[in-house]
């Protein structure tokens, strides 16, 4: 048996090793010390290898779903070893072997997955196309069969990860580099990114010649990733990949981009300590079908930049909020019946994939079979009662599915199916002749008992004499101790009990056989009839799949509909131009958890592409700036937003420098990441992007943090001319507008009272007049004593006029003796000589300078002044 398991070790390699024996799934050596350790198992020993005991570690095989779940949490692969050989026919160990491969990536079983969040697999490579570096990346979700690439360059990487967020990344064997994120890494082997090999598989795959219509000549670093990802994830299936029938190609453009650490402080799925609400997703999200939850979820990660497509989106959910006319329901009842239809569906895009899989369950195919037949119901409902727009004339074209498909699974599935084909009971009754036959004759044994048993008790004289079975011992007649003695001698002994004593008869013998018989046939046969099943609904996999994205369009679209409806949202224009113009804006999170929320106005364009923004600490700037970002990125995903009138214009980027964090591992502090995402920033951003900077520069000294912040403000306004939110308590940037005329000062209202300092949360024209810091201190619980040291310290540092004078580390020590007279004669000597300078300076006139004299002067101006 341990040659046996060694073998298959070899084959599944670095994945954990389920090997089946039993009742249950054993690991030995490394694997079993590894799954105790992850799973908390005990740890056992079995037989010895090198006269070492062997470590043994197991799960129960009804169990095993629970523990693989655990696992591929943790980022762990797991090879599932089966017994296929027949034991009663078998000489030495069953024949085993790996029949499937769960890696985090490849999940398709519904108790493995998350109900609202896709779980991908990825793959990414690096080649030199033109003498140019460029990476390609390859990502598919084998739970809906969507297969897409893209090319980037290597620097653009990260960015694109975060963007597909897969659960598990493939890549070549020789890569050093490994990305941020939390995903399982899979190395292969580098040949299998060769350009031959990838263009190989993926032509078998889709049975094509050439790879033209799928887009990707100009690719060649995708098709790479491409064909390594599908060999890859086809190692793991026990079937052939059919429901991948085609690659998507995302092109650079299409989507508004977004850097991890924009994705993080918008906190679009995931708040910024790590949890799942208050997001925006979880404030969007009233999705009645778990494909349409996923499908807002990706949306709210890829918002587009085409009007096109956004405008569809828009219009859709404005014929949701407006029933067409001659409708006798209200727009609310309209979309509230639409909506109370979608709750009753289950997860057709999953249960279409695990039918081309062939791992569908019989419980699926019953709900299956409910949802197909609600269809033209929510079909007939969506063109009675709404306008039709073409996207919701193509979804309702979507919806129409083969009515021969309904009744194949009305006649072949039962009504109430057992959850597993092994238990019996999942074919319907009608639907197979020979199947009916032998469950009457394993099931119709209850009339010949009763018969056998009055028959029996007639002949023996034993009135307690009873007929029984069960399923270890079979059919049996039971008689008591005491009774024993009037045993026919015909009657063999099966088994004895403290009080009784079980017989069985030459008669009794062979209706057991007949009847035992039956039953395996029957489970034989209907495992056979199922299977032949799964052949008839593969055909529609396809048209399912179709179904299941028009369902899950209409689903997210409808609660982005209701949210609209019950927050009071409203249609963002869309322009051609660089330019956000927002009136009464409202952060769409914050508004939800709040009592009352006070509504900003924003406008950014060509002429006012700045906003400076100052204010108490407190006071909301950080929130009216992500509201800002918040707002144009659901424009651009289709959706209403929360303002009075919003007009969004072309945007490329969202980028976002808020808040202090560190990387103390990396070696980069609070002040270095600010200052590498300020970098970033400044290296990207173009007249179309969006830019949050908040309190740049206020992790280094005041001159320092002062100059930096300046400088960092006007390179975005003069070089990048981002559309900026620039967030600062650097009073003296205030004066930007001054030089700058594209620059504009705002500021977050407060005012002082008895109690203390009040926000009021309003942005007003100009800059703020003070920070209030000291009272924000004193509502965060500083101790009176400080608040009253700090207040006298503020007075002294404001009377002085400026802060302390830093100093140049690089300057020469001045003598401690002279340090206090020096300084002051040194700075009047300076001073003279700057106004010698500037009247000779005045007296010149360059026009009438020949060459020769303006060399000359400028000589003198340097010897002099030396």
């Amino acid at each position: 048996m341990m040659q046996q398991y060694l073998r298959l070790k070899e084959e599944a390699g670095a994945h954990l090793l389920f090997y089946r024996m039993g009742d249950f799934y054993e690991m030995f050596y490394d694997d079993a010390e590894r799954a105790a350790r992850l799973l908390n198992l005990t740890l056992t020993k079995r037989g010895a290898s090198n006269g070492a005991p062997i470590p043994m570690a197991g799960v129960p095989f009804h169990a095993m779903e629970g523990y693989l779940a655990r696992l591929v949490a943790l980022g762990e692969s797991v090879a599932i070893c089966e017994q296929v050989g027949d034991p009663a026919a078998s000489k030495g160990p069953v024949e085993r072997k790996i029949m499937r491969i769960v890696t985090p990536g490849t999940l398709t079983d519904e108790a493995l997955l998350p109900a609202k969040a896709d779980r991908l697999i990825a793959a990414a490579w690096t080649t030199r196309v033109n003498r140019a570096e460029r990476t390609g990346l390859a990502w598919m979700n084998l739970a809906n069969g969507q297969f897409s690439v893209t090319e980037c360059t290597p620097e653009m990487l990260d960015t694109e990860l975060h963007r597909v967020a897969p659960a598990e990344l493939v890549c070549a064997e020789s890569l050093r580099w490994r990305p941020d994120g939390g995903m399982a890494i899979s190395a292969i082997p580098d040949w299998h990114f060769e350009a031959d090999n990838a263009r190989d598989v993926l032509q078998k795959h889709f049975n094509v010649d050439s790879l033209a219509s799928f887009d990707l000549a100009d690719l060649p670093a995708a098709m790479c990733a491409a064909g390594a990802l599908l060999r890859y994830v086809g190692r793991t299936q026990t079937q052939a990949l059919t429901h991948i029938q085609s690659i998507r190609v995302d092109r650079a453009g299409e989507y508004l981009v977004l850097d991890p650490v924009t994705r993080k402080n918008l906190e679009l799925t995931e708040t910024l300590s790590g949890e799942e609400s208050p997001t925006l997703f979880s404030t969007l999200d009233h999705c009645k079908t778990p494909m349409g939850s996923r499908l807002l979820r990706r949306w709210l990660h890829h918002p587009l930049r085409d009007n096109a497509p956004v405008l569809e989106r828009q219009h859709v959910i404005a014929s949701l909020l407006s029933p067409a006319s001659g409708n006798t329901l209200g727009p609310a009842d309209a979309l509230d019946r639409l909506r109370q239809a979608l709750n009753r569906y289950p997860d057709i895009e999953r249960i279409a994939t695990r039918i081309a899989l062939r791992s569908v369950r019989p419980r699926e195919l019953a709900s299956l079979r409910e949802a197909l037949a609600m269809l033209p119901e929510v079909a007939s409902h969506i063109a009675q009662s709404f306008n039709l727009t073409p996207g919701l004339q193509r979804f309702v074209g979507d919806l129409e599915m083969a009515p021969e498909l309904t009744s194949l699974l009305r006649t072949a599935v039962d009504a109430e199916p057992a959850l597993m084909v092994r238990d019996g009971g999942v074919i319907a009754a009608g639907y197979d002749a020979e199947l009916d036959e032998l469950r009457r004759l394993a099931s119709d044994s209850g009339e010949f008992l009763l018969e056998l048993e009055a028959r029996e008790r007639e002949r023996t004289g034993i009135a307690t004499l009873r007929v029984e079975f069960n399923r270890v011992h079979g059919f049996f007649i039971e008689v008591s101790r005491g009774q024993a003695d009037k045993v026919p001698a015909d009657y063999r002994r099966r088994q004895t009990l403290k009080n009784a004593e079980r017989y069985i008869t030459p008669e009794l013998k062979t209706w057991e056989d007949k009847v035992l018989s039956a039953k395996d046939r029957s489970l034989s046969r209907e495992k056979w009839l199922f299977e032949n099943l799964l052949d008839l609904l593969a055909p529609y996999s396809a048209a399912l799949s179709a179904c299941a994205g028009a369902l899950a369009q209409i689903d997210a679209l409808a609660a982005l509909a209701e949210h609209a409806r019950l927050n009071d949202w409203v249609a963002p224009e869309l322009s051609d131009n660089s330019e956000i113009a927002i009136e009464a804006g409202r952060h769409p999170v914050v508004e939800r958890t709040i009592e009352r929320f006070t509504p900003n106005d924003c406008e950014l364009g060509p002429q006012r592409r700045m906003l400076l923004i100052t204010g108490p600490n407190m006071g909301g700037k950080s929130t009216y700036m992500r509201q800002i970002a918040l707002i144009a990125l659901l424009a651009r995903t289709g959706s209403f937003v929360p303002a009075n009138h919003a007009r969004i214009g072309q945007i490329d980027r969202i980028f976002t420098r808020i808040g202090a964090a560190d990387d103390l591992a990396g070696g980069r502090s609070t002040f270095m990441m600010e200052m590498t995402e300020a970098a970033a920033i400044l290296a990207a951003s173009t007249p179309q992007s969006l830019v949050l900077m908040d309190e740049i520069g206020r992790g280094t000294s005041t001159y320092d943090g002062l100059a930096l912040a300046g400088s960092i403000a006007h390179r975005l306004l003069t070089h990048n001319q981002a559309l900026t939110l620039f967030a600062t308590h650097y009073f003296e940037i205030t004066r930007l507008p001054n030089e700058q005329p594209c620059a504009a000062n705002v500021h977050l209202a407060a005012a002082e009272s008895p109690s203390g300092i009040v926000f009021l949360h309003e942005v007003q024209p100009g800059p703020a007049s003070r920070s209030y810091g000291i009272q924000v201190a004193q509502r965060a619980g500083i101790p009176a004593s400080v608040i009253r040291h700090a207040s006298r310290e503020l007075s002294r540092l404001e009377a002085s006029g400026a802060p302390t004078p830093q100093l140049d580390l690089f300057a020469a020590p001045a003598d401690d003796a002279e340090s206090g007279n020096s300084a002051a004669s040194a700075d009047d000597a300076t001073l003279d000589e700057l106004h010698e300078l500037k009247a000779r300076l005045a007296a010149i006139d360059p026009d009438q300078l020949s060459p020769r004299e303006a060399l000359d002067l400028l000589y003198g101006l340097r010897a002099d002044y030396s």
